[in-house]
């Protein structure tokens, strides 16, 4: 998947380069000051950017095409439907080219400037650099609910986690390439990294409101990805249920016993059988979902299919049909022609 490293296992980002990964999904407002900001900030550098278009419906990918038009270093990937933020990063990642990957949202609330920052961190022999929001400038309820989650997380379940980080984040691409090809039934890219190594830090960085358009990511969406780490990488948890699970089974054979042989009010019987028959099916709900995460982790499912690109894709990425150039073969732009690659054809 993308091109090959050599001899570069040490060396920093300013000597081997970057690719700029900026997922988008309906941010037509975004695209020309970011993609802007980046080139400024960065132009002493060696440097590409992806623009990774997760199947936007409002005119996201034609900004993509006219702006990646006016720079030869800007390429993108574009999804045949919306298949959420960790498939658009996971592409990204998958086709980076450089050896260190930086992470750059479309909204703009992390200026590219700080990009040095996790730069200068990463030159002290990290694998991993993480930004943390400096006077960070979100709503209340998502200051709360990101305070909430990590405490729940790394107190309460044990999960490692790099402490407050955010999907600003430099990394080197062998790295970030191994945990989005594992392909995981819930993926969660935080989580992940402490598993393959422990070389990895966190820095402040600056933070500004968004300045256009409206953020994709909402409370249900920020639940529901709590949940699922929560169950997948917390293992506290199960076992928890477990024996929650086995107190609610002894409670039950004492309250049947204690019905049998009158030391139990009936009334008073039924209200505690309720109460175990609701903390059993709590037990069983989590554990549904445990084997659904356990399930779609073996099953391995496809996180994205690529519509057309600017950049060699695998032809497994790919919906409708293997044709085409494969990684490694001569990139678009590099020779005559820069054009999009629909489906993996040449136009």
């Amino acid at each position: 998947m993308g091109g090959t490293e050599v001899n570069t296992a040490h060396r920093t980002p300013t000597e081997v380069g970057l690719s700029v990964v900026i997922p988008c999904y309906n941010e037509v407002e975004n695209i020309a000051h970011v993609g802007t900001e980046v080139l400024a900030e960065l132009r002493d550098l060696d440097f590409e950017v992806v623009f990774v278009d997760d199947g936007s419906e409002d005119g996201t990918l034609a900004e993509i095409k006219k702006f990646a038009a006016t720079d030869q270093r800007v390429h993108y990937i574009s999804f045949t439907r919306n298949f959420g933020f960790e498939a658009a990063f996971s592409a990204g990642y998958r086709y980076a080219r450089r050896p260190w990957v930086l992470h750059i949202d479309a909204d703009q609330q992390f200026p590219a400037a700080e990009a040095r920052r996790l730069i200068e961190v990463a030159e002290q022999g990290y694998d991993a650099v993480f930004g943390v929001r400096n006077d960070r400038q979100d709503p209340r309820s998502r200051k709360l609910g990101t305070a909430a989650f990590h405490y729940v997380a790394a107190r309460l379940l044990r999960i490692e986690l790099p402490k407050d980080a955010t999907a600003f984040r430099l990394v080197r691409t062998p790295l970030a390439r191994a945990i989005v090809d594992l392909r995981l039934g819930t993926p969660y890219f935080l989580a992940t990294v402490p598993r393959l190594t422990n070389r990895y830090t966190t820095v402040a960085v600056a933070h500004r409101a968004r300045e256009r358009g409206e953020s994709k990511v909402g409370i249900r969406w920020l639940a529901g990805h709590a949940i699922g780490l929560f169950v997948a990488a917390g293992r506290r948890l199960t076992t928890l249920a477990s024996v929650t699970a086995l107190v609610a089974c002894g409670l039950g054979v004492l309250l049947a016993v204690g019905e049998a042989t009158g030391l139990v009010n009936a009334t008073a019987g039924g209200v505690a059988l309720l109460v175990l028959v609701a903390t059993v099916l709590a037990v069983l709900a989590l554990s549904v979902r445990f084997l659904v995460v356990i399930e779609a982790s073996q099953a391995r499912p496809r996180q994205f299919y690529v519509r057309e690109a600017t950049i060699p894709i695998d032809p497994v990425d790919l919906l409708f049909g293997p044709a085409g150039p494969r990684p490694g073969d001569e990139l678009p732009g590099q020779g005559h022609d820069r054009a999009a690659i629909p489906g993996g054809v040449h136009r």
